[in-house]
Protein backbone atom coordinates (compact mmCIF):
# COMPACT_ATOMS: atom_id res chain seq x y z
CA UNK A 1 0.00 0.00 0.00
CA UNK A 2 2.92 2.70 0.90
CA UNK A 3 4.51 1.99 -2.46
CA UNK A 4 1.21 2.54 -4.27
CA UNK A 5 -0.28 5.45 -2.28
CA UNK A 6 3.26 7.32 -0.42
CA UNK A 7 1.15 6.60 2.85
CA UNK A 8 1.10 3.60 5.39
CA UNK A 9 -2.18 1.79 5.64
CA UNK A 10 -2.66 2.23 9.47
CA UNK A 11 -5.41 0.92 12.09
CA UNK A 12 -6.84 4.44 12.25
CA UNK A 13 -7.96 4.40 8.78
CA UNK A 14 -9.89 0.83 9.08
CA UNK A 15 -11.64 2.81 12.28
CA UNK A 16 -12.45 6.05 10.53
CA UNK A 17 -13.54 3.98 7.69
CA UNK A 18 -16.24 2.22 10.18
CA UNK A 19 -17.10 4.84 12.16
CA UNK A 20 -18.16 7.04 9.48
CA UNK A 21 -20.30 4.25 8.48
CA UNK A 22 -22.01 3.49 12.00
CA UNK A 23 -22.37 7.41 12.29
CA UNK A 24 -25.16 6.59 9.59
CA UNK A 25 -26.96 4.19 11.41
CA UNK A 26 -26.45 6.31 14.87
CA UNK A 27 -27.48 9.65 13.73
CA UNK A 28 -27.37 11.06 17.37
CA UNK A 29 -22.98 10.74 17.81
CA UNK A 30 -22.87 13.32 15.35
CA UNK A 31 -24.43 16.23 16.94
CA UNK A 32 -23.23 19.30 18.94
CA UNK A 33 -24.82 21.24 21.92
CA UNK A 34 -26.09 24.27 21.05
CA UNK A 35 -27.36 27.20 23.64
CA UNK A 36 -30.90 26.05 23.58
CA UNK A 37 -30.63 22.06 21.65
CA UNK A 38 -29.26 19.44 20.39
CA UNK A 39 -27.92 19.84 17.08
CA UNK A 40 -28.09 16.23 15.00
CA UNK A 41 -25.28 16.82 11.90
CA UNK A 42 -26.59 15.27 8.42
CA UNK A 43 -23.11 15.60 7.36
CA UNK A 44 -20.01 13.57 8.61
CA UNK A 45 -16.97 15.74 9.51
CA UNK A 46 -14.45 13.17 11.15
CA UNK A 47 -11.97 15.16 12.94
CA UNK A 48 -8.43 13.19 14.01
CA UNK A 49 -6.30 14.38 17.10
CA UNK A 50 -3.01 14.84 16.05
CA UNK A 51 -0.51 15.02 18.88
CA UNK A 52 1.64 17.47 18.66
CA UNK A 53 5.10 16.08 20.41
CA UNK A 54 3.80 16.81 23.66
CA UNK A 55 3.06 20.44 22.28
CA UNK A 56 -0.48 20.28 22.35
CA UNK A 57 -2.66 18.67 19.90
CA UNK A 58 -4.61 19.91 16.95
CA UNK A 59 -7.73 18.65 15.20
CA UNK A 60 -7.98 18.70 11.45
CA UNK A 61 -11.07 17.75 9.91
CA UNK A 62 -12.13 14.81 7.12
CA UNK A 63 -14.57 16.81 5.42
CA UNK A 64 -17.59 14.52 4.24
CA UNK A 65 -15.82 11.15 5.77
CA UNK A 66 -18.59 9.03 4.84
CA UNK A 67 -17.87 9.25 0.92
CA UNK A 68 -14.74 7.86 1.13
CA UNK A 69 -13.52 4.92 0.53
CA UNK A 70 -10.12 3.37 2.90
CA UNK A 71 -7.85 4.10 0.05
CA UNK A 72 -9.17 7.79 0.07
CA UNK A 73 -9.51 8.45 4.09
CA UNK A 74 -5.94 6.77 4.69
CA UNK A 75 -4.19 9.16 2.38
CA UNK A 76 -6.50 12.38 3.54
CA UNK A 77 -5.49 11.30 7.38
CA UNK A 78 -2.11 11.15 6.45
CA UNK A 79 -2.05 14.31 4.64
CA UNK A 80 -3.76 16.62 7.49
CA UNK A 81 -1.70 15.31 10.17
CA UNK A 82 1.48 16.06 8.25
CA UNK A 83 0.50 19.05 7.83
CA UNK A 84 -0.68 19.93 11.40
CA UNK A 85 2.99 18.34 12.75
CA UNK A 86 4.57 20.91 10.84
CA UNK A 87 1.84 24.16 10.93
CA UNK A 88 0.91 24.15 7.50
CA UNK A 89 -3.08 23.71 7.98
CA UNK A 90 -5.43 26.07 7.23
CA UNK A 91 -8.42 27.14 8.68
CA UNK A 92 -10.92 25.23 6.65
CA UNK A 93 -8.78 22.19 7.50
CA UNK A 94 -9.58 22.41 11.02
CA UNK A 95 -13.57 23.85 11.05
CA UNK A 96 -16.40 21.97 10.80
CA UNK A 97 -15.62 18.75 12.36
CA UNK A 98 -19.14 16.92 13.80
CA UNK A 99 -17.42 13.46 15.68
CA UNK A 100 -13.77 13.26 16.53
CA UNK A 101 -11.38 10.08 16.43
CA UNK A 102 -8.14 10.10 18.43
CA UNK A 103 -5.42 7.45 18.77
CA UNK A 104 -3.41 7.38 21.85
CA UNK A 105 -3.09 3.65 20.61
CA UNK A 106 0.82 4.58 19.31
CA UNK A 107 1.65 5.38 23.01
CA UNK A 108 0.90 1.74 24.11
CA UNK A 109 -2.46 2.53 25.31
CA UNK A 110 -4.60 0.33 26.83
CA UNK A 111 -8.12 1.82 27.50
CA UNK A 112 -8.17 5.49 27.36
CA UNK A 113 -11.25 8.29 28.71
CA UNK A 114 -10.86 10.80 26.08
CA UNK A 115 -12.26 14.47 26.50
CA UNK A 116 -15.36 15.47 24.37
CA UNK A 117 -14.19 18.36 21.67
CA UNK A 118 -16.83 20.60 22.57
CA UNK A 119 -19.64 21.37 20.61
CA UNK A 120 -19.60 17.88 19.66
CA UNK A 121 -21.26 15.33 21.78
CA UNK A 122 -18.87 12.36 21.70
CA UNK A 123 -15.20 11.21 21.12
CA UNK A 124 -13.73 7.81 19.72
CA UNK A 125 -10.56 7.18 21.62
CA UNK A 126 -8.73 4.03 19.72
CA UNK A 127 -6.03 2.00 22.19
CA UNK A 128 -2.84 -0.14 21.18
CA UNK A 129 -3.62 -2.93 18.96
CA UNK A 130 -1.43 -6.00 20.23
CA UNK A 131 -1.56 -9.35 19.22
CA UNK A 132 -3.36 -12.02 21.78
CA UNK A 133 -4.32 -14.82 22.51
CA UNK A 134 -8.85 -15.15 21.41
CA UNK A 135 -11.05 -18.29 21.01
CA UNK A 136 -12.13 -18.31 17.26
CA UNK A 137 -15.11 -21.04 16.29
CA UNK A 138 -13.87 -23.15 13.32
CA UNK A 139 -16.40 -24.22 10.65
CA UNK A 140 -17.27 -27.24 12.35
CA UNK A 141 -18.45 -25.40 15.46
CA UNK A 142 -15.53 -26.04 17.62
CA UNK A 143 -13.40 -24.09 19.15
CA UNK A 144 -9.38 -23.51 19.12
CA UNK A 145 -7.29 -20.65 20.45
CA UNK A 146 -5.41 -18.20 17.62
CA UNK A 147 -3.36 -14.83 17.79
CA UNK A 148 -5.07 -12.39 16.56
CA UNK A 149 -4.48 -8.66 16.70
CA UNK A 150 -7.05 -6.97 19.28
CA UNK A 151 -7.45 -3.29 20.68
CA UNK A 152 -9.95 -1.73 22.74
CA UNK A 153 -12.18 1.38 21.73
CA UNK A 154 -13.58 3.82 23.81
CA UNK A 155 -16.47 5.74 23.65
CA UNK A 156 -16.91 9.41 25.82
CA UNK A 157 -19.96 11.34 25.23
CA UNK A 158 -22.33 13.99 26.48
CA UNK A 159 -25.48 11.82 28.43
CA UNK A 160 -28.05 14.81 27.24
CA UNK A 161 -27.32 13.33 23.77
CA UNK A 162 -27.81 9.72 24.00
CA UNK A 163 -27.45 6.89 26.83
CA UNK A 164 -25.02 4.08 27.57
CA UNK A 165 -27.10 1.05 25.42
CA UNK A 166 -27.28 3.52 22.55
CA UNK A 167 -23.52 4.63 22.79
CA UNK A 168 -22.55 0.62 23.37
CA UNK A 169 -24.78 -0.01 20.14
CA UNK A 170 -22.66 2.61 18.79
CA UNK A 171 -19.36 0.68 19.28
CA UNK A 172 -20.70 -2.63 18.69
CA UNK A 173 -21.24 -1.38 15.57
CA UNK A 174 -17.64 0.19 14.76
CA UNK A 175 -16.70 -3.24 15.96
CA UNK A 176 -19.01 -5.29 13.66
CA UNK A 177 -18.11 -3.39 10.48
CA UNK A 178 -14.18 -3.70 11.86
CA UNK A 179 -14.36 -7.63 11.75
CA UNK A 180 -16.36 -8.56 8.93
CA UNK A 181 -16.29 -6.30 6.29
CA UNK A 182 -14.50 -7.47 2.94
CA UNK A 183 -11.72 -4.83 3.13
CA UNK A 184 -9.46 -6.78 0.78
CA UNK A 185 -12.51 -5.89 -2.05
CA UNK A 186 -12.56 -2.07 -1.17
CA UNK A 187 -9.01 -1.51 -1.64
CA UNK A 188 -8.95 -3.32 -4.62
Amino acid sequence: FKASEGVSLTYLSFIARATADAIREFPQVNASVGPNELIVHHDIHLGIAVDLDFNGLMVPVVHDADGKRLRSLAREIADLAARARTKKLGPDDIAGGTFTITNPGPFGTLITAAVINQPQVAILSTDSVKKRPVVVTLPDGSDTIAIHPIGNLALSWDHRAFDGAYAASFVARIKEIIETRDWAAELS
